[in-house]
């Protein structure tokens, strides 16, 4: 069963910037791609950009276009979200998962199952 560790979450005031990692390890349930997704309080979960493991394509929700650059590194089998120019509704607990070859879907395994990390906290301030 695949292992995420996501880390770099923590307070920072609007307009700055953060860099999110998530570290992948374990048996994998696809080699497709990983993706970063948030979620604020009350509200669901929603995809904020997910990226292939081989060529790199890329794919951001519209929040996120222009301001937040996800990138790998695969021989550390590491996703990264770099977020710049934050804004307050930004901040939410992001979280990292697999996702299917068009880099929303996420991948479940038996029993309908989603990995996912214990998630970092992002907060910004005003």
């Amino acid at each position: 069963q695949v292992q995420l560790v996501e880390s770099g979450g923590g307070l920072v005031q609007a307009g700055g910037s953060l860099r999110l990692s998530c570290v992948v390890s374990g048996r994998t349930f696809s080699n497709d791609g990983m993706g970063w997704f948030r979620q604020a309080p009350g509200k669901e979960r929603e995809f904020v950009a997910g990226i292939s493991w081989s060529g790199g394509w890329t794919r951001y929700e519209d929040f996120a276009k222009g301001r937040f650059t996800i990138s790998k590194d695969n021989v550390k089998n590491t996703v990264y979200l770099e977020m710049n120019r934050l804004k307050p509704e930004d901040t939410a607990v992001y979280y990292c998962t697999e996702v299917h070859d068009d880099l929303i879907t996420v991948v479940r395994g038996p029993g309908n199952f989603a990995s996912w990390g214990q998630g970092t906290q992002v907060t910004v301030s005003s």
